[in-house]
């Protein structure tokens, strides 16, 4: 836990802020910023995405042109996203980004809600800004009736009544493309517009109707809502069933600001971007940017491909810096040292819901996966178990052995990763048992398998777990954590149902008992108890 003042959560209560630490933060949660998480999980980089939830694309509908997902709702793209993101043990937090600042060799990340992400290296994937000519109406059918890329949905608008508005010489630019897509087409060149009168000829020898110095005044529409025509200035009517724009666009990096990070003018006039490299860093060292913020031109395919190829430039960077010092740290290690480099954090005492499964058991030999800082695994040592905690802090291990000697109790510390190459002694233990582990997920469930094959024949298994569905209720989503990122229990158990020679004894939800040091935000556990029978 930091030291920053506390928060208020959806009720009211006062929450204390949070420090997290990764290798790199991802601002923005689209299709860029996505698949740089992705690549970069897959390198076992720890990354955090912050998504606002506004995607460039949200009015739409469908996305179109994407290989193997056209036609594909964006949000559901999205949702998938994150799945493989979260596959990797990559966290997607729904929040905002406020401001970002350099600590030294690092970069703060400040979230609307007081917390902070830690990280070595940024992305920014937050996408542009679209600004729409003053026009009245136009917004309500942005998205829908009114588009802006003849090759994101101007085959859905094939053969209607499509009208141009043609704000900037550039908008010229995709007439040839809308012509092939309809034969009625009606240009409005807005007054003002520096038009070339040879290509305006051509278009209209070709058969587009080109109305230069026209001025747009508003959208009509029926009263079912759908889209009919344009009023001009002059009091005259358009008809159409179908508008094309081309929007002004800015970045979104106010946040970035104190960075030094700016915009520059893009080469069309309508806008700005990031200028980066060829593989996407910007000017500000170890800040990189990926997706239509750097070329408002991507489609979400080409953005998804950028932001792959600016998450792999990223994994390149660390791991050569990494190498030029001989060391492999790890984001997540800093994540859970920062988190026990202050006042203890839990209670001390054990879990209710573990001494309630393992009272009864014989003792023998035990072993505590996510330790922290001890409370369990010192209480199954005054009572005779022959202890091994492990964790992959070592500061969490130290108040571990430090209470343990205190106590003057026989406790084995192992510094270990339970997503390692067998981390455990295979069959080793009598009892093993996983108190709210953050385990990060991976594809093939190593945590959940290493952590079964830890567990000796006759041997005891048991898993205690927050309730994942009240985790993501909106009450708890200030807190900078994603569970879904994390083995839950369910994943333990769909893993003993697959594999012979286990037998569940215990798969339950119970009240979070009295006295632990989180009962006020959660209030219902998960307990799954199982054996090994051969």
């Amino acid at each position: 836990m930091s030291d920053q003042h506390p928060h208020s959560d959806a009720s009211g209560s006062a929450v204390p802020t949070v420090v997290r630490h990764c290798d790199v933060a991802i601002i923005g949660g689209s299709a860029a910023g996505l698949a740089a998480a992705l690549q970069l999980g897959r390198q076992r980089r720890s990354v955090i995405v912050v998504d606002s939830g506004e995607p460039r694309n949200a009015p739409a509908e469908h996305m179109h042109s994407f290989l193997g997902r056209d036609g594909t709702e964006p949000a559901e793209l999205l949702a998938a996203g994150r799945a493989d993101v979260r596959s990797y043990g990559g966290e997607v937090l729904l929040g905002r980004a406020v401001q970002v600042r350099r600590d030294d060799d690092r970069f703060v990340t400040e979230l609307a809600t007081g917390d902070s992400v830690v990280a070595r290296r940024i992305i920014v994937a937050t996408g542009l800004v679209d600004e729409l000519p003053a026009v009245e109406g136009l917004a309500e059918h942005w998205g829908r009736a009114v588009i802006h890329c003849p090759f994101c949905h101007g085959y859905e608008v094939r053969d209607q009544r499509l009208v141009q508005l043609v704000t900037h010489p550039m908008g010229l630019h995709v007439a040839p493309l809308l012509r092939q897509l309809t034969a009625r087409l009606t240009m409005l060149i807005a007054d003002g517009v520096d038009v070339d009168e040879p290509q305006i000829d051509t278009l209209a020898a070709a058969g587009v109707d080109a109305r230069v110095a026209t001025t747009a005044k508003r959208v009509l529409a029926d009263a079912d809502g759908r889209l009919t025509g344009v009023e001009l200035a002059d009091g005259s009517r358009v008809d159409a069933d179908a508008m094309l724009v081309g929007p002004r666009f800015h970045p979104r990096i106010e946040p970035f600001a104190g960075l030094g990070l700016s915009p520059a003018p893009h080469v069309t006039g309508i806008g700005e971007v990031i200028e980066i490299d060829a593989l996407g860093a910007t000017a500000v060292d170890g800040v990189f940017a990926a997706g239509s913020i750097t070329d408002p031109g991507q489609q979400v395919l080409p953005a998804a491909a950028h932001g792959s190829r600016v998450g792999g430039a990223v994994a390149f960077s660390l791991a050569e810096e990494d190498t030029r010092i001989a060391a492999r740290p790890s984001g997540s290690v800093a994540d859970w040292d920062h988190r026990y480099s202050g006042a203890p954090m839990w209670s001390g005492n054990p879990n209710g819901s573990l001494v309630a499964e393992v009272a009864d058991l014989p003792t023998g030999r035990a072993l505590d996966v996510g330790a922290g800082e001890g409370g369990d695994a010192l209480w199954l040592a005054e009572h005779g178990w022959e202890v091994t905690a492990s964790d992959i802090s070592t500061r969490a291990l130290a108040r571990v052995q430090a209470e343990a000697r205190r106590r003057d109790l026989p406790v084995r510390c192992a510094l270990v990763d339970a997503n390692a190459s067998e981390p455990f002694t295979r069959g080793g233990f009598d009892l093993v048992f996983a108190a709210y582990a953050s385990i990060p997920r991976t594809p093939d469930l190593r945590g959940v398998h290493n952590v079964l094959d830890a567990v000796a024949p006759g041997g005891t298994l048991v898993i205690l777990s927050h309730d994942i569905e009240a985790m993501r209720d909106p009450q708890h989503q200030h807190r900078p954590f994603d569970p879904d990122a994390y083995l839950d229990l369910d994943d333990f158990a769909a893993v003993l149902d697959a594999t012979p020679g286990w037998t569940i004894e215990v798969n339950d939800k119970r009240p979070r008992p009295t006295g632990s040091a989180s009962a006020a935000h959660h209030a219902q556990d998960r307990i799954l108890r199982a054996r090994r029978t051969t």
